[in-house]
């Protein structure tokens, strides 16, 4: 039933408040008066906000669950969907969007991942597949229906009906169907924990502050950066490369639909594969895929554009999920909002920050090709990182500060020293 509701919520949430704003750019430039870069500017503060937003959104859900949260983030959602529909101003439009990215930080994936992993204590890989392969149909499923929308209502109304939906769909379905996680059953007198196992009645992990004083942590928060980045400097720079090599424009624009669509078959193979090679093996191999992927394009003219979209879109989809499941898998549910909203603050902030960094490392070395080059080196470099760096990161806390939980973080003298 968990699962089922946020695959409803998480597509109609991503479909309308993500996916809804390239549909409407243009006719707000010509309404607003305003310069593309203006408006877009508007999307991009938000999803700073939201990768701001991220710690703090973590840290609630640790202690109280996303039903609350995500109820309350999608009344904030449909009542700023409103107040999109009514703008006159680029400041006004600024002003909503900046809530608006509160608002995905308490709807989108990280809230619903936290919900799945206090769920599923086993088979979370399956049900997050279940999840994203829902969520990856959002733009197809939505941006048709927005573009007929605008092209009957114009983008005013347009946006006023897609709030009226979004608050029809997701409100109810997070506050009703959005149930707690059932507690785990008390631990039998004197059992003893297993080391490398969740202990009946508790549930295993690192904090925070003890996730951040192991090495993977760091690892992983600089490699889904440099991940984020490097996708969405080619999602948006990838078309004008191509033109600039001489392919039409919708052919080029083609191609990026291609790598979206290319996501699906990624996740789908992600659990077998996450399951032969293991967390380590299988996000290191990501990131490696992406560096391939992305050195390629600087020679489409020989190997072709298959190849590219192949390699980007399918690690692409599997990056989604390895983020998720490697918090869990590395540092234990306990605390696996807080450390995953850590994370996402900094691979949010790039994903934020892509398009004009982009357009600014183009600047600065000369050409895309350097770019593209540069880009393939610098997940190269992390996805080794992740292979040599030890992920020996989770524990399960028979008591806090005890030998056990010590040893288990790492061992006495380890990265770890005291309760985390």
């Amino acid at each position: 039933m968990v699962v089922a509701t946020l695959s409803v919520t998480e597509t109609v949430s991503w479909g309308i408040v993500y996916y809804g704003y390239p549909v409407f750019l243009r006719p707000m430039e010509q309404d607003l008066g305003a310069s593309r870069v203006a408006i877009t500017g508007a999307f991009s503060a938000g999803l700073a906000i939201a990768a701001l937003a991220a710690i703090p959104v973590g840290r609630w859900l640790d202690r109280h669950g996303p039903r609350a949260l995500m109820t309350a983030g999608s009344c904030l959602a449909t009542v700023l969907m409103i107040a999109w529909s009514r703008v006159e101003s680029v400041w006004a439009l600024y002003l909503v969007w900046c809530g608006l990215g509160l608002a995905m930080a308490a709807i989108l994936y990280e809230p619903a991942f936290v919900a799945i992993v206090q769920w599923f204590s086993t088979h979370r890989d399956r049900a997050m597949l279940t999840l994203t392969l829902a969520a990856g149909l959002a733009s197809t499923i939505f941006m048709p229906l927005e573009a007929w929308l605008l092209a009957r209502l114009g983008w005013r109304t347009s946006v006023l009906t897609l709030g009226v939906v979004l608050a029809v769909v997701t409100i109810p379905l997070h506050a009703i169907a959005l149930r707690p996680a059932p507690k785990p059953p008390a631990p039998p007198p004197g059992a003893e924990p297993i080391r490398g196992a969740e202990p009946i009645g508790a549930v295993a992990g690192v904090g925070l502050h003890a996730a951040a004083r192991a090495a993977i942590f760091w690892v992983l928060a600089v490699a889904f950066v440099v991940a984020n980045f490097a996708t969405v400097s080619v999602t948006v720079h990838l078309i004008p490369y191509l033109v600039s090599l001489g392919y039409g424009a919708a052919f080029a624009a083609a191609t990026i639909g291609w790598m979206g669509a290319m996501q699906l078959p990624g996740r789908l193979f992600f659990v077998p594969i996450a399951g032969w090679l293991g967390p380590r093996w299988v996000t290191a191999s990501i990131f490696l895929a992406q560096a391939v992927g992305v050195t390629l394009i600087t020679l489409v003219w020989l190997a072709g554009i298959g190849p590219v979209i192949v390699l980007m879109g399918a690690a692409n989809g599997m990056s989604t999920l390895a983020r998720a499941t490697v918090v869990a898998e590395v540092f234990g549910r306990r605390h696996y909002g807080s450390i995953a909203g850590a994370l996402a603050l900094g691979a949010n902030g790039a994903r934020a920050a892509g398009p004009v960094g982009a357009s600014l490392l183009t600047l600065a070395l000369g050409s895309y090709d350097r770019v593209f080059w540069t880009l393939g080196g610098a997940l190269a470099v992390v996805g080794l990182a992740v292979l040599v760096t030890d992920m020996r990161a989770r524990v399960v806390e028979p008591g806090p500060g005890s030998p056990r939980a010590r040893r288990a973080l790492g061992g006495v003298g380890g990265p770890f020293r005291g309760p985390p």
